[in-house]
């Protein structure tokens, strides 16, 4: 399994603090156990990782037989669906 970040996703995670972006990078590692959702509106597939108060906008692809997860954005709870 490889994970592969976007730009804005690995901006938030240099933003914040460090306990709280390797409390991220955890929980991205352990995917697809935690609290996951398919999120509703999308044809892609996205699905949404609860770490606290923290939310991460995820898809699952497979590429050569591979599987890639492919972290979309990461943000607070308020401003992540908007």
């Amino acid at each position: 399994m490889k994970i592969k970040y976007s730009r804005d996703a690995l901006k938030f995670l240099a933003k914040v603090q460090k306990n709280v972006s390797q409390n991220i990078r955890n929980a991205i590692n352990m995917l697809p156990q935690g609290d996951v959702k398919r999120m509703q509106g999308f044809d892609d597939g996205r699905m949404r990782l609860r770490v606290g108060k923290f939310r991460i906008i995820f898809r699952y692809d497979i590429d050569n037989g591979l599987e890639i997860i492919y972290i979309i954005d990461i943000g607070s709870r308020g401003d992540i669906y908007k």
